[in-house]
């Protein structure tokens, strides 16, 4: 078993704050695995007959628990009331450590009618991290990475196999999209999952969109809310101070998993020319865990700034993503410093083995390479050049309520 580290981490700093942790993730990411990681917990599979029989009275079943324990409710959506069952936990036992899973968000199933407001701290398990391929798999290889994805099992397999692929996206629709959001058009709703991921990357088009898988604008606008929560896109929105040439409105929609952008594509390898674009989807991973919302810039120019995160006193840090750091441009990142002055600027590459930095009229870029990203808890400078953390940035990528 490989240790996922970082996100054991995340758990143990998650129940620091609160007492129930919330593990949220695609199908096969990992959930399961990193709870197993747990070998003193008491672990309840809620897919089994035996253990949703135990939980219909929680209360007694908490009472029988030892105190200081940690319990792990794996797949609790399943239960027929699990937010009661997370509620009689956090409030009448608050000494207990509790971890549920589902691949959904919390709120995502209509079962949860208490939000547990005060009594959780949200994680999303995300695909193998570009910092985790070198450290805890041993993989070096940055193209097995990307045509492969980051679902642990597909990342391990020597041979790219294609219908491991569609038996889970046969899977996901069933077991996550049809239970827990009533899509009943199988056909529609995978054609347009299918457009987003080709289309991973670019311009949200509602209007192109629905021509395109043929559904109407209101089903689309259902549909990629669903997908949003399930886990299966991100999007990224545009950042603006108000600027008349700035782009606005338009997010970009990244696909979760770069094995499924090749695979619906048909790749079987990775073009030097598909590389960076890929690429782009590894960095957004990192930024996301570890800074939370991310967004990208743009003018009505034609200028792009690839990701935008916020500082915590107006501070805004712009991350350039290339596979080939001499290829790196001056142009956006000048247009970009003329609205917003105050802010570090980084260009980000696999190739980097030492991180530099270089100027031009005025305008300062550290170059170095995504692994380092996951310092970016302390986001500034000099600590990414001494490999060192500050805390500079409000990074928290899990959400309390």
């Amino acid at each position: 078993m490989i240790n996922r580290s970082f996100w054991l981490k995340k758990l143990n700093d998650g129940w620091e704050k609160r007492p129930l942790v919330w593990l949220s993730g695609v199908r096969r990411s990992g959930k399961t695995t990193i709870c197993r990681m747990f070998p003193d917990a008491v672990y309840m599979n809620c897919d089994l007959p035996s253990v949703q029989r135990q939980l219909e009275n929680p209360e007694f079943f908490f009472g029988n628990l030892s105190e200081r324990s940690m319990v792990i409710f794996d797949e609790i959506h399943r239960l027929k009331k699990p937010s009661e069952v997370l509620k009689i936990g956090t409030d009448v036992f608050p000494e207990l450590r509790i971890l549920a899973t589902g691949s959904s968000t919390l709120e995502a199933t209509r079962k949860f009618r208490d939000s547990l407001a005060g009594r959780k701290i949200q994680i999303q398990l995300l695909p193998v991290l570009w910092n985790e391929c070198l450290e805890d798999f041993g993989i070096a290889s940055l193209d097995r990475r990307l045509l492969n994805g980051g679902l642990p099992e597909l990342l391990l397999s020597r041979d790219k196999k294609g219908e491991l692929y569609s038996e889970w996206i046969d899977s996901y629709y069933a077991r996550d999209i049809q239970e827990l959001f009533n899509v009943r058009n199988r056909t529609g709703f995978l054609k347009l999952m299918n457009i987003l991921f080709l289309q991973s990357g670019g311009l949200l088009e509602i209007v192109s969109l629905a021509r395109e898988s043929g559904l109407s604008r209101p089903t689309v606008m259902a549909h990629l809310e669903a997908l949003e929560i399930a886990h299966t896109i991100y999007p990224v929105r545009p950042f603006s101070g108000g600027g008349k040439k700035e782009i606005v409105r338009r997010p970009k929609i990244y696909a979760f998993d770069t094995g499924f952008v090749c695979h619906i594509r048909g790749w079987n390898e990775i073009r030097e020319t598909d590389r960076g674009f890929l690429w782009e989807h590894l960095v957004l991973d990192m930024l996301r865990v570890n800074t939370g919302n991310v967004f990208y810039w743009s003018d009505k120019s034609g200028n792009e700034v690839d990701f935008v995160v916020k500082g915590l006193n107006g501070e805004v840090h712009a991350f350039e993503c290339k596979i080939n750091p001499d290829k790196y441009s001056w142009n956006a990142i000048s247009k970009f410093r003329n609205y917003y002055p105050k802010g570090w600027n980084f260009c980000l590459s696999p190739h980097i083995r030492e991180n530099y930095t270089l100027s031009h009229s005025g305008i300062e870029v550290i170059f170095t390479s995504n692994s380092g990203i996951k310092s970016f808890t302390t986001l500034t400078p000099a600590s990414v050049m001494a490999g060192k953390s500050t805390l500079a940035c409000d990074f928290t990528h899990s959400s309390s309520t």
